[in-house]
């Protein structure tokens, strides 16, 4: 249920009210890709699997990649209070102890694996307990049901919530947390695209450089390390 809480609950409220506080969405997207470099940097003490030099290099790459995409479309000119752009940071930590206590979870040798399906029922469990205080106390339970919220709850919660997280803790039990968490730096120029296919936006020409650096950096966060010595820092 905590890792529920935290990769749940908190990531995703953390956005949400940083969007509340009138802060940039690519503010808030840019603050959130630093979540690949916190579990680059923490792996090594959380799981006892070190990121080798060319991860940390494609981590930075895809790092670069994000910045490179949402800096040029961002309006300097509207922004939020100072509270509001330390927010996102909230879902930062919270994802990054999520995926490491998941990992961490995973390479105990003696620790009875649960089928995906009831280890989101668990975590989605923990996290409708946790927001039921913000949402009696705070909200009074008032909810407007327009057809967009309707349709927007629907992919958070089946998109999101089951299939993402589905996937995600999959990849995790199969992988190190740094090279699933590299993966979250696709998102925003991934995001421009099917935007693009959908709803006809313009790309701009540094949408398309930023993806092929993201993917750049993503591919080289993937590469496997060869040696004995190598084997100790990288993954199986």
């Amino acid at each position: 249920m905590t890792v529920g809480i935290l990769a749940h609950g908190v990531w995703l409220s953390c956005v949400l009210l940083a969007l509340n506080q009138d802060v940039p969405a690519g503010i808030v997207a840019l603050v959130v890709a630093l979540q690949p470099l916190a579990t680059g940097a923490f792996s090594g003490i959380a799981t006892g699997e070190h990121t080798p030099l060319h991860r940390w290099l494609g981590l930075i790459i895809g790092f670069l990649g994000v910045a490179l995409t949402i800096l040029s479309r961002i309006d300097f000119s509207d922004s939020g209070s100072i509270f509001g752009y330390l927010i996102p940071l909230g879902s930062v930590i919270a994802i990054t102890i999520a995926s490491l206590i998941q990992r961490r979870t995973a390479l105990k040798k003696n620790h009875e694996k649960d089928a995906i399906d009831l280890v989101l029922f668990y975590q989605s469990l923990g996290t409708a307990i946790a927001l039921t205080f913000p949402a009696i106390f705070i909200e009074n339970l008032e909810t407007q049901w327009p057809v967009e919220f309707i349709y927007t709850m629907l992919w958070l919660i089946l998109a999101v919530s089951l299939g993402a997280y589905a996937l995600m803790w999959m990849l995790i039990k199969r992988m190190d947390a740094t090279r699933v968490a590299s993966l979250f730096y696709l998102g925003p120029p991934v995001t421009m695209l099917m935007a693009w296919i959908a709803f006809g936006d313009v790309l701009q020409p540094m949408d398309i450089i930023g993806l092929a650096v993201v993917l750049a950096g993503v591919s080289l966060t993937q590469v496997r390390c060869n040696g004995k010595e190598a084997a100790r820092t990288c993954s199986p």
